[in-house]
């Protein structure tokens, strides 16, 4: 499967914070905003990966992650050369998907919890459509909401309606089959003038192929697109870090677990990182695993 992250967006809602530099490359608590999507596509198993952002932070985004060989992943770059939609974030990468399944996520989206990569790789293995995630809210009109029946099941999408048919927000994680590209050149811009994913999902609701996981308590998303967020999201991540000595969307540690780069790799990627507190704990982890072995 292949892994998109959309990092292309212009952060308006974040300036003056972003604007020498793409929202998507602040921090949220120790770590850059872009390490949590990728984490993400990591925990899933998912190890060719483009990220699609602007001509403008292009050269930020693979001076701070490069090839991903560090990682023992592919990492890829593209070019939005404008903000249409989500939706149109597909089209961007429709040569890098070349047909095959894909998950879409969003570069200021934070997924945690102790379930989720179980829950992902699940949800690869399982996928015969598309596959969204619903998570219970306060402000549903801000987001794409699902409407569920008696039985759970979805049965109606909306993007950011006057008035929310349920709680249940739609998260920029998204899953599809080999038709997503297809699907997408079918859409027309909406009255905001872009390629909207609720649209996409909606077509595959209409077939009958759209599943919406519900994630209950013990998962935790976060949308950092506002000051407040972002913030809220930093505190979030320093008080779980700080509570169980383990960091969130560590990737050095992820790909280490995933098995995509040995101990001896590692290691000797750590040795160009000195007298830092984030190296050092990776440096920890695997000194304490190869010992026990």
């Amino acid at each position: 499967m292949k892994g998109i992250i959309l990092a292309a967006g212009k952060g308006t809602r974040l300036y003056p914070a972003s604007l020498p530099i793409s929202k998507i490359l602040l921090t949220v608590y120790d770590k850059p905003m872009i390490y949590y999507p990728l984490a993400t596509l990591m925990q899933a198993g998912i190890r060719d990966i483009l990220i699609v952002t602007n001509d403008s932070d292009i050269d930020n985004f693979k001076k701070v992650l490069g090839n991903g060989s560090q990682y023992g992943i592919r990492l890829s770059y593209k070019i939005q050369m404008s903000q249409r939609g989500i939706a149109d974030a597909l089209l961007v990468a429709e040569e890098f998907i070349a047909g095959a399944p894909c998950a879409l996520v969003l570069g200021d989206n934070l997924f945690y919890g102790i379930s989720m990569p179980q829950l992902l790789k699940k949800t690869i293995r399982t996928n015969t459509g598309a596959t969204i995630f619903g998570y219970a809210v306060k402000d549903p009109e801000r987001f794409g909401v699902v409407e569920f029946d008696e039985n759970k099941k979805a049965i109606s999408l909306e993007e950011k309606p006057k008035h929310p048919k349920s709680n249940y927000a739609v998260t920029g994680l998204y899953f599809y089959d080999g038709h997503a590209c297809e699907y997408a050149k079918t859409l027309l811009p909406s009255a905001r003038g872009e390629l909207e994913i609720t649209d996409l999902n909606r077509i595959y609701l209409e077939q009958k192929t759209l599943r919406v996981e519900r994630l209950e308590r013990g998962v935790a998303w976060l949308d950092t697109g506002t000051h407040d967020s972002m913030l809220q999201a930093g505190v979030f991540v320093q008080a779980m870090e700080l509570n169980t000595g383990r960091k969130i969307a560590c990737l050095e540690e992820i790909a280490y677990e995933q098995g995509f780069i040995s101990a001896s790799q590692l290691l000797d990627y750590l040795q160009g990182f000195k007298n830092n507190g984030y190296y050092d704990y990776i440096r920890d982890i695997v000194l304490q695993d190869v010992q026990t072995q």
